[in-house]
């Protein structure tokens, strides 16, 4: 139920009602901030998004105790003239909209730039000429390789985190060659941030750069060929519960070796949420949001996945839960890879007192109890059909 008491910010200050134009509304993300600020605030959402399947849970039925709350709004932002309505009656912009799934990289490089870079433009645009705060998503890809990554295997300085632990203010941003269209992704992201730096510094846009590093939890991405496209590859955590629900081998890319970190959404969100109500303290900043504790290579996530998997389903893990493949075999021609990232959150840690809280495994067993029921029985109903055939 939303709260009825008064909502003060880490200063004391009251909390006003905001109006929030979230742009990305309908996703992984977005879905979970609206859940958020319906059911723990007074604040209003203007959920802009192509589709709503996501938060049909929240815009129906009108008994609901958001009601009059949350205003779904569907419009592509590429060529939608009611977007900048929508930033002028608002208080707050926070902006989701991305393509964000790597094997979208390599495959469509021009969708991910215009999308990540081109496509953002406006919301600057109108946030700027109008006064209006903005809360940009970006991503830890644009810290893009390591340092340490260029060292030698042997080097002790692989092992200093001065050379891998990533850093708001001070850490290079280490691209690929060209011809890897991987970092199209990265190239346009950064892009978008140094445009919103620039606006701040030259024009006084107040705003806040999020970089996400692997948010994890329910309603992420899609199952291929149940809610997405059969032939679609989303992101590892949906792929890997993919192969879980089909009693596939886990696909592991050039043997799984690089190191991620993992956070749980629901703590993810709460960072969100204090940077939407603190904006004395979030103005200017970027922030890692991530969890530096709960580091794994893939191959070790991918084992982990496989013990919770067999937990929640009940089921034995098949004879062979892993299998190596190629990035050239699964993600085609110009895929490159970092080998770590670790977030350093000792900006966010001192403007919000924000720690992740979850560990790895509570936040799968948490995610894959959501996956195995909602999918199993659509996986298997899928799996049936051919063979009865």
């Amino acid at each position: 139920m939303t709260s009825s008491t008064a909502r003060v910010d880490l200063d004391g200050n009251p909390v006003k009602p905001l109006t929030i134009c979230m742009i990305g509304a309908g996703g992984f993300i977005g879905s979970h901030l609206c859940e958020k600020l319906l059911s723990e605030t007074q604040h209003t959402v203007l959920a802009v998004d192509v589709y709503n399947d996501k938060i049909k849970h929240l815009l129906e039925p009108d008994s609901l105790p958001w009601a009059g709350r949350i205003q779904f709004h569907r419009i592509n932002i590429k060529n939608d003239s009611r977007l900048e309505g929508l930033i002028k009656c608002s208080d707050l912009t926070v902006n989701l909209a991305a393509i964000c799934t790597p094997a979208d990289y390599n495959t469509r490089p021009l969708d991910t730039i215009y999308s990540n870079f081109i496509d953002a433009l406006p919301v600057v645009k109108y946030c700027s000429e109008n006064n209006k705060r903005l809360i940009h998503f970006s991503t830890c890809e644009v810290y893009g390789k390591t340092i340490g990554s260029f060292l030698p295997q042997d080097s002790p300085l692989r092992q200093d985190p001065a050379y891998y632990i990533l850093k708001e203010d001070t850490s290079p941003c280490i691209f690929g060659s060209i011809e890897k269209q991987r970092w199209s992704y990265a190239c346009a992201k950064q892009l978008i941030e140094r445009l919103i730096y620039a606006e701040g510094a030259e024009n006084g846009l107040e705003f806040t750069i999020v970089r996400p590093f692997n948010w994890i939890g329910p309603r992420m991405d899609f199952i291929p060929g149940i809610d997405g496209p059969s032939e679609g590859v989303p992101r590892v955590l949906a792929c890997f519960s993919n192969n879980l629900l089909r009693r596939e081998p886990l696909k592991l890319v050039d043997g799984g070796q690089s190191q991620r970190t993992f956070v749980y959404i629901k703590d993810a969100i709460e960072a969100v949420h204090l940077m939407i109500e603190n904006p004395a303290r979030a103005n200017g900043h970027i922030f890692n949001v991530g969890n530096p504790n709960n580091e794994v290579t893939v191959r070790q996530l991918a084992e982990m996945m496989t013990k919770v998997y067999a937990k929640v389903s009940g089921e034995d893990s098949i004879e062979t839960p892993t299998i190596d493949v190629s990035s050239k075999e699964f993600y085609g021609e110009g895929y490159d890879d970092s080998d770590k990232r670790i977030p350093d959150m000792t900006i966010i840690n001192k403007q919000l007192g924000w720690d992740p809280k979850t560990s790895l495994w509570d936040l799968l067993e948490s995610t894959l109890t959501y996956q195995h029921r909602t999918y199993a029985e659509a996986v298997r109903q899928s799996i049936a059909k051919p063979l009865a055939n």
